[in-house]
């Protein structure tokens, strides 16, 4: 399932305030870091397969550029534990 553009908006919106990425004791925003629209874009094509899974496969497919692109890493390995459970929560009205 995709999402029409004023829900992924929608989406993008409640990604970019909610969640973060933890670096050296930081929270980056991910609006901040301008990659809520990846996540929300990759949330979208998964949400057939429920918010869990969607969420941890979204996580692992958007890569965040470190050092200028020349390392790359899965969102995953950048989030705290707890913001899954955010994102899942963010995502299940989506699921239905």
């Amino acid at each position: 399932m995709t999402l029409d553009p004023t829900s992924l908006k929608e989406l993008q919106t409640s990604l970019a305030d909610r969640l973060y990425l933890q670096i050296a004791g930081w929270h980056l925003y991910l609006g901040d870091a301008g990659l809520a629209e990846a996540l929300a874009i990759e949330c979208s094509a998964r949400l057939n397969d429920g918010a869990g899974v969607a969420a941890r496969q979204a996580l692992e497919a958007v890569q965040v550029s470190l050092a200028g692109g020349s390392t790359k890493l899965p969102m995953a390995r950048l989030m705290p534990a707890a913001q899954l459970h955010d994102l899942e929560e963010i995502l299940e009205p989506y699921c239905r």
